[in-house]
């Protein structure tokens, strides 16, 4: 028998195959694929999330409308389905951002409709039957280092957060109630179920290639619509020209092997919130509902021209990153198998800011660059969409997102070098206020700047 060497570990970690999320529901087989050109009221690009709420809310609003959903894989393929199942309140982009725009007050109105959106989707799931581990626990941000504590400004002490969760080395955190522990997959699953059962055609297995007024051209056929709208978040760059829209940043997951009674007694985790820290570089995580850690984090932050995984796989570098940041905040842990590990894109604008926009004169309109935030505000999207499409002037289409623009991102190579030097910058202040630094590294300061954040 071999001997297990410092860095070696045992278990054999799945790597890809979409996500952990999915392989529990089981990988869906696309169906209903565009045969040929066709016509609708209203297309949409994108099966995943946004698209699957905006196709719900105008069903709702209007049975009699003809709405179809074109999907290159299968409803959920994308961040939909790989997320770390944070359904939060967190604002999807900058508040400066956002503040320059509509004024505190516009940010207030938007930080408030995502805070009514966690509800919202867990009503609809309970109202239409989409049963998805959804518990509302609430999040627990914690600190780290002086310069974390300095940014987080968390009200509970160290003893406060080792009362919730364990977690080594924190100095302070902060509660957040407005928060869900979810499922992604399904989620997705079940609101794509819903929307099916409504009457919306989602044609899978359906690549879109070009969008243009009244337009959707795929590779098995033309849509033709006088409401066209692209949902496509991270995979926006596939389509002609849209490469330098939004960004497909990655992000990566891994899942441990159940935890035991003991293992959980140590590391004082008995609730069902959501962790996440306050580093530059930073990791969220999630106790699933049959006992896992799903954690989560940067990897490669970006591959040259915009390119994708193929079906989630990840650098195994990564995945050992990932297991060296779960065991750094739970030592007890050390030696722990990982299950699974997989990763995923989200669509991240030039100044990391989401938008909404509906043109009425071509009949083109867009949601999406939530920036790793987008489980709740794709239900908040979808629904701003229904109200600009029809027209209806509401609280929804007068947040600070609705209509927001934003120039493109540089192009290559200067786009693949920027945002690698920017999250090497990022990587070197983390280690900088790790090593005593009691306020934010100008390190950091500086990526800010470089970022547009």
């Amino acid at each position: 028998m071999g001997v297990k060497t410092a860095g070696q570990h045992n278990d054999r970690v799945r790597n890809g195959g979409v996500s952990f999320w999915w392989q529990q529901v089981g990988l869906p087989v696309p169906t209903d694929r565009l045969d040929g050109d066709a016509r609708c009221d209203v297309a949409i690009v994108g099966g995943g999330l946004t698209g699957l709420w905006t196709a719900f809310y105008l069903h709702e609003a209007d049975p009699t409308l003809d709405i179809r959903v074109v999907e290159a894989e299968f409803a959920g393929f994308g961040a939909s389905g790989r997320n770390g199942g944070w359904l939060s309140s967190e604002l999807a982009g900058s508040a400066t951002t956002y503040a320059a725009v509509a004024g505190e007050d516009g940010v207030a109105r938007l930080r408030a409709a995502l805070r009514g959106t966690v509800d919202e989707v867990i009503d609809v799931a309970a109202r239409e039957g989409v049963e998805a581990d959804i518990v509302r626990s609430g999040v627990l941000y914690v600190a780290r280092s002086r310069a974390q504590a300095q940014r987080l400004g968390g009200e509970l002490d160290a003893e406060q957060v080792a009362q919730r969760i364990r977690v080594a080395g924190a100095v302070s955190g902060r509660f957040d109630p407005d928060c869900a522990r979810v499922q992604p997959a399904r989620l997705v699953s079940g609101v794509a179920r819903v929307v099916r059962e409504r009457g919306v055609r989602i044609h899978e297995d359906t690549r879109a290639v070009r969008v243009e007024p009244g337009v959707v051209v795929t590779e098995r056929g033309t849509l033709r619509a006088p409401v066209v709208l692209r949902c496509l978040e991270g995979f926006t760059a596939g389509l002609a020209g849209h490469r330098r829209d939004w960004l497909p940043m990655n992000s990566a997951i891994v899942v441990t092997e159940p935890l035991t009674p003991g293992q959980w007694d140590a590391i004082g985790w008995a609730g069902e919130e959501l962790l996440g820290d306050e580093a530059h570089a930073y990791c969220y995580a999630q106790r699933t509902a049959d006992g896992r850690i799903a954690l989560g984090g940067r990897g490669v932050p970006y591959r040259f021209g915009s390119r994708t995984d193929i079906q989630g796989r990840t650098q195994d570098w990564t995945v050992e990153s990932l297991r060296s940041t779960l065991t750094t905040l739970f030592p007890s842990l050390r030696g722990i198998a990982l299950d699974h590990a997989w990763c995923g894109v989200l669509g991240v604008p030039r100044d990391w800011s989401a938008s909404v926009a509906y043109d009425p004169a071509t009949g083109l309109g867009h949601a999406g660059g939530y920036v790793g935030s987008g489980l709740t505000a794709t239900n908040l999207a979808g629904r701003t969409l229904r109200d600009l499409v029809l027209g209806h002037d509401t609280d929804l289409t007068r947040l600070p997102w609705t209509g927001h623009r934003v120039r493109r991102w540089e192009p290559e190579p200067l786009r693949w070098l920027g945002v690698h030097a920017l999250y090497r910058l990022y990587r070197a202040a983390d280690r900088r206020e790790d090593a005593g630094l009691a306020r934010t590294s100008r390190v950091a300061r500086v990526a800010d700047r470089v970022a547009g954040r």
